[in-house]
């Protein structure tokens, strides 16, 4: 999928999420101000779940659920739960501490995976990748720091 012949539609896609993240942080760190954050993330997974569900039934992709094999099927319950974990102590974290240092934290997923894409995937590693790697975990720290 190309947006026009200057950038990939995955760049304007990755950089809606990457919007979309901050609102949480944001949103997400008003929301919790009173409240426990595992109801809140209880809330929250709730909420995207029959938000996906209508935008699934909406794009006509409800079909499509049992082509799904038992293999992918495994990896995507995976990846829910851990996407969940990541949930849950991202709000603990975010209950706790200052939004900007968290999600700053956070973005160091960018550095584990690259790591597990290394380990897992078969990616290569290249001076790019490392380099880009130190800088975002520099820039957590510096993120952090007082």
């Amino acid at each position: 999928m190309r947006m026009n012949r200057f950038m990939p539609l995955w760049i304007l896609f990755s950089i809606f999420s990457a919007v979309f993240a901050a609102l949480v942080a944001i949103l997400g760190k008003i929301g919790i101000a009173n409240i426990d954050t595992t109801l809140a993330t209880t809330v929250r997974a709730v909420v995207m779940a029959l938000f996906l569900v209508f935008v699934s039934l909406a794009l006509g992709k409800g079909s499509f659920l049992s082509a799904i094999g038992s293999k992918p099927l495994l990896f995507i319950v995976l990846s829910g739960i851990a996407g969940a974990l990541s949930w849950l102590f991202y709000f603990f974290a975010l209950k706790i501490g200052p939004a900007s240092a968290v999600a700053a934290l956070d973005r160091l997923s960018v550095v584990f995976v690259l790591i597990f894409a290394l380990l897992f995937l078969g990616e290569q590693f290249t001076l790019k990748s490392g380099l880009g790697a130190l800088f975002v975990t520099i820039g957590a720290i510096l993120m952090v720091l007082k």
